[in-house]
């Protein structure tokens, strides 16, 4: 079962406009594109029409009632006031994990980690953009995934760093190092556990190079590393994800030494139902 763990609820230049929205076709796109399921993020806390959490929280449930293996993640905002009172009710109706995305704080923000604390207590977890976002502001800076480190002191919290980080994919190979095989095997008991996600990110010119120090570098990687799009789901594109699982499969089979199989297995659906805390279907 292959598993794309990020697309973007978005239908359409009204964001949410089932007007122009076929839910047919998105079936037939994932299907072209290899896929078997997705993780969905609810519109983002950025959305301006949506008067209210509550709102987005309803609209990202909603585009996924009806679909099979479509795991809707909510997209929290760990500043606003009411914060762990929304990690409740996602829960509660049924959200399977959330995304953060720090535009203008720290990870190591006190609101942050209170929110991530109490999503990891709750047994969930939590997909942080990571590297350079193009969002039209001052965010680098929150983004680097040294800024992470801090989750190591967030007993069980599983987290993950989307996009490999890019352009700071050495330094998220580092920190995933940290994690995995210094802190995650010596006290598995009490400590994060760090997951990546390779959703581009990083360019096709970078990504021999990345991918190469990712496999070679020699930590265990194989239980920790997603595949991802950042696709949307009213332009969930066959042609580009096909063009991305190509690039990888290829990079897998030059560089991974093991079982290719069962690591692309992994990659492509295992991790992601370790990652959520699922058994798979």
């Amino acid at each position: 079962m292959r598993i794309d763990c990020h697309v973007h609820t978005r239908m359409g230049k009204d964001y949410m406009d089932l007007a122009n929205y076929d839910p047919v076709r998105f079936r037939k796109q994932i299907k072209e594109a290899g896929m078997d399921g997705l993780a969905v993020y609810s519109p983002s806390p950025k959305r301006y029409e949506y008067k209210t959490w509550e709102e987005r929280m309803k609209a990202g449930l909603e585009f996924c009632k009806g679909h099979d293996n479509l795991y809707p993640f909510y997209w929290i905002n760990p500043l606003e006031e009411d914060a762990l009172l929304q990690v409740d009710k996602a829960i509660e109706l049924g959200y399977v994990a959330f995304k953060i995305i720090c535009y203008d704080f720290y990870p190591s923000d006190n609101r942050c980690m209170d929110v991530v604390s109490k999503i990891a207590q709750r047994g969930k977890a939590v997909m942080f953009h990571s590297g350079i976002c193009w969002d039209g502001r001052n965010s680098a800076n929150f983004n680097k995934p040294s800024n992470f480190e801090c989750m190591i002191d967030i007993p069980k919290l599983r987290f993950c760093l989307a996009h490999l980080s890019w352009p700071w994919t050495d330094e998220c190979i580092a920190v995933y190092g940290k994690f995995n095989n210094d802190c995650y095997t010596k006290t598995p008991e009490t400590c994060s556990e760090m997951f990546m996600d390779v959703t581009p990110g990083t360019p096709e010119v970078y990504r021999d190079e990345v991918f190469r120090k990712l496999i070679l570098t020699g930590y265990d990687i194989d239980e920790h590393l997603m595949f991802g799009s950042d696709r949307n789901t009213d332009d969930y594109s066959v042609d580009f994800i096909k063009n991305w699982t190509n690039i990888d499969d290829e990079l897998y089979a030059k560089y991974y030494k093991g079982d290719l199989e069962k690591f692309k297995s992994n990659v492509y659906g295992n991790n992601f139902f370790k990652f959520i805390g699922m058994d798979r279907p």
